[in-house]
């Protein structure tokens, strides 16, 4: 391996390869300063902000084949330590507060769609065009108030903060455009004040890179890449991070037991759930459709062959890519049940098989030991039992005598009331309860 350096040269970029393309596949190691497409080489060269990103990045391509569009890319360290050539932002880096902001974002562990920015920025006033667009820099966008106090307010609460837990950091400037041009409402940019714009040039599909279902409402991951940032640059074994299919086909489940909350409880430990159908010509069948094909792959390869209800689970990728809706299907796309909205980097860590452990969460302050395993015993015998507190907040432990009753109480008791709190339910990685543990 050549000398490392922040600077990282990329071969085989065809010319179907956007700018974008390349950013997608080394955000989620860190901040990409300065990117150069070197056109007539089929080369590009990519500065990340410091060392240790440009090496996770090159440690995780090393055992993951980079692709784009169906295109092997080749990565190495780049002889150059730095790159001279700064891609300068045509919006300038003003000062002068003005009504518009540029916005960048980094570490945008989630693809950012207009809904989101207006979600952040409209606390702060009457937002009227948001633009978004991808430079050199990163992910960022144009931000027009009615007012140039609006901005100024909004700059000085937001400037800095993360828009979800521990990543989509926002860094804000003033700039110095005085009207934004907006032409199409969509995920993309939106004119506030006329909504009556085309969604899209005529002719051009509207589908979005990086979304697969055009109806998912909750922010996808980008791509495995991302998430294995949540895995230390590593997947975990026997996970390729290469999979597109997204929905799973469940087969030899009791059909008097189960239902489609019970498998949302049990599949949504491994990704959000779009949608799930039981299959009434096959009542032991059941199909499951994933937020994206990482999501899947992490449930077909965590719950292949484990006991629910007495049957063994088979678990195969689907021939059909997704589920389409219907009468007898249950919708879950915009459920706030789905566990990967919030903090999904720390939900992937978590990804196990199921265990004899289960951790409860999101427990009333005043819950009892014994009211816990009220709620539970009738799954199975509970070994033993710890309750503790953690950043103030009430959480259990309770070890059950097989994985099978821990599995059966996960998926019946997951997302109930106790004592007025709506519980969530997880499999514990941990062997035993120790007196002191936390």
């Amino acid at each position: 391996m050549a000398e490392a350096s922040k600077v990282i040269h990329v071969r085989n970029v065809g010319h179907e390869i956007s700018e974008n393309d390349l950013l997608q596949l080394f955000q989620p190691f860190g901040v990409i300063t300065k990117l150069v497409m070197l056109r007539a080489k089929n080369q590009a060269l990519l500065q990340m902000q410091d060392i240790p990103s440009a090496i996770n990045a090159m440690q995780f391509y090393t055992n993951v084949q980079p692709t784009i569009r169906g295109r092997n890319v080749y990565v190495q360290f780049s002889s150059h330590q730095e790159l001279t050539t700064m891609d300068q932002n045509a919006q300038g880096r003003g000062d002068e507060p003005n009504r518009i902001l540029l916005v960048t974002i980094h570490h945008m562990l989630y693809p950012i769609t207009v809904e989101v920015l207006h979600q952040v920025f409209s606390p702060h006033g009457f937002v009227e065009k948001i633009v978004t667009f991808q430079k050199s820099a990163g992910f960022q966008a144009l931000i027009q108030y009615q007012g140039r106090q609006n901005a100024i307010s909004a700059r000085t609460s937001l400037q800095g903060r993360n828009i979800y837990d521990g990543c989509c950091q926002l860094d804000i400037q003033f700039s110095n455009l005085d009207e934004l041009q907006v032409h199409y409402n969509n995920e993309r940019s939106r004119d506030f004040t006329n909504p009556n714009l085309p969604t899209e040039q005529k002719g051009r599909s509207s589908q979005h890179p990086g979304y697969g279902d055009a109806g998912v409402g909750f922010p996808q991951m980008a791509n495995a890449a991302a998430i294995a940032a949540a895995f230390g640059g590593g997947l975990p074994p026997g996970i390729s991070g290469t999979n597109d299919r997204c929905t799973v086909l469940v087969s030899n489940l009791n059909p008097d037991r189960i239902d489609e909350d019970k498998l949302f409880n049990l599949f949504s430990l491994y990704g959000n759930i779009v949608r799930i159908k039981l299959l009434h010509n096959k009542p032991d069948h059941a199909l499951v459709q994933m937020g994206d094909g990482f999501q899947a792959e992490l449930a077909v390869h965590f719950l292949k062959g484990a006991m629910l209800f007495g049957k063994r689970l088979e678990v195969n990728f689907s021939k059909h890519p997704n589920i389409t809706q219907g009468t007898d299907t249950h919708e879950y796309v915009n459920s706030n049940l789905n566990r990967f909205n919030r903090n999904a980097a720390k939900n992937y860590r978590y990804c196990c098989s199921p265990t004899k452990m289960v951790h409860l969460s999101t427990l009333p302050q005043d819950v009892t030991e014994e009211e816990i395993v009220n709620h539970l015993a009738e799954h199975g015998t509970i070994v033993n039992t710890k309750l503790f507190e953690m950043n103030g907040k009430k959480q259990a432990l309770v070890m059950f005598e097989t994985e099978e009753q821990a599995t059966e109480a996960l998926v019946s008791k997951h997302a109930t009331s106790l004592g007025g709190s709506i519980i969530r339910i997880s499999f514990s990685q941990l062997q035993t309860i120790r007196e002191n543990s936390q």
